[in-house]
């Protein structure tokens, strides 16, 4: 593995940065969110004109900018440094990879040209336990059901015309504002069941989609209702929709790791250079011994968490897996880094109205949703085969 950056990547790099600088400041963000849409549309656009960021993973064939999961790592620590809201998460990392995996070539063609342009944002609605379920994060998804009956869910049935769809997805990352749903539903009864993929346009007749008070205000989410919702299914009937689910998972976890440990890094940034203007006994607060020693820690978790998102996209974009590990130290270094932004900033740190909230509620927020970091490592241990199946990790 090389670690070094191409001149590309470091371009992709740096232009982003100044352009997160300069767009997503915290005036700026926090404006973005109290949105209806929960992120700058303006911004958005700018991403997409000037860096294709929305297709940076797509080929070149459906519009991409053709580059691999590693670019959009590094574009997406640099996202995770701003904690830019924004639709890359659902679009580019959720749902554009399980239509470039799955979808029949008119699909493909329809759709991946859109949303590499970023005037289409999609959203992957996810019934049942967990996206992180679905995604095989936090344990095997073979035995993941999108329906559930009276219990809850997606049912899909088919029509003269196709397929409807019934039933509820909470928790849909940007699930009330995204112009497509990507939808998982059940299909076949309780004798054959299977889960399948469904395409669903933002503006379908009997989808009703409701914006979600969430701890983590910039990772806006949706709850999702589904009327009898005509939808079109993706891909073929043979479609294997658990595998690419599985598949993507990997990749989905070195992005996130990336992003956290963006994250992490811009938060020990903020909070050293706070603790070297404030004064207490005549003296900056930095100068301490013991805050040296704690902020040391930290800048070690977080070098340590980005190099392992690094390993981790070099690994996905060569078939192997680390993203489970990546992911664990990721958000371990980014909550340490927050807790200590939030005590060292002294009374002010403890206030909602300060930024240094905004970083530990994404890394409580994403440990909720695509964790926690226990069940991560344990995962990633039964995927090395670390432990016989069945056998307890003590």
């Amino acid at each position: 593995m090389d670690t070094r950056l191409t001149a590309e990547q470091d371009e992709i790099r740096r232009t982003l940065r100044e352009l997160l600088h300069r767009r997503c400041g915290p005036r700026e963000l926090r404006a973005a969110v109290d949105t209806p849409a929960g992120y700058d549309p303006l911004l958005w656009s700018a991403l997409a004109d000037r860096l294709g960021l929305p297709g940076l993973a797509l080929p070149d064939r459906y519009g991409g900018v053709g580059c691999s999961v590693t670019e959009l790592v590094l574009a997406c620590e640099e996202t995770g440094r701003a904690l830019a809201p924004s639709p890359l998460l659902a679009t580019s990392v959720l749902a554009a990879p399980l239509i470039l995996a799955l979808g029949t070539e008119d699909q493909r063609a329809g759709l991946l040209p859109r949303l590499a342009a970023g005037g289409l944002t999609a959203a992957l609605a996810v019934p049942g336990p967990d996206l992180a379920a679905a995604l095989a994060l936090t344990g095997r998804n073979d035995g993941y059901r999108a329906g559930g009956g009276r219990a809850g869910g997606v049912q899909a049935r088919r029509t003269p015309d196709g397929w409807a769809l019934y039933g509820q997805a909470d928790q849909v990352l940007d699930g009330h504002s995204a112009g497509l749903l990507l939808v998982a539903a059940h299909t076949g009864g309780f004798a054959r069941s299977r889960t399948r993929l469904f395409l669903v346009a933002g503006d379908a007749a009997g989808l009703v989609r409701t914006r979600q008070t969430a701890l983590d205000a910039t990772r806006p989410q949706g709850q999702v209702q589904l009327r009898d919702v005509p939808a079109e299914l993706l891909g073929d009937d043979d479609a294997d929709v658990l595998p690419a689910l599985a598949a993507l998972g990997d990749a989905v976890a070195a992005v996130l790791a990336a992003e956290a440990a963006g994250a992490a890094g811009r938060a020990l940034e903020r909070t050293v250079e706070y603790v070297g203007q404030r004064v207490q006994f005549g003296r900056p607060v930095g100068s301490f011994q013991a805050v040296k020693h704690r902020l040391a820690d930290v800048y070690v978790a977080v070098q340590a968490a980005r190099s392992a998102a690094c390993y981790a996209a070099w690994a996905a974009a060569h078939g192997e897996e680390a993203g489970r590990l990546a992911l664990a130290q990721a958000l371990e270094a980014l909550r340490a880094a927050a807790a200590e932004g939030i005590q060292l900033h002294g009374g002010i740190g403890f206030t909602w109205e300060h930024d240094a909230h905004l970083y530990f509620k994404r890394a409580a927020g994403d440990e909720l949703l695509f964790g926690p970091v226990h069940r991560l490592r344990d995962r990633a241990a039964e995927t090395a085969g670390l432990f016989a199946r069945g056998e307890v990790a003590v």
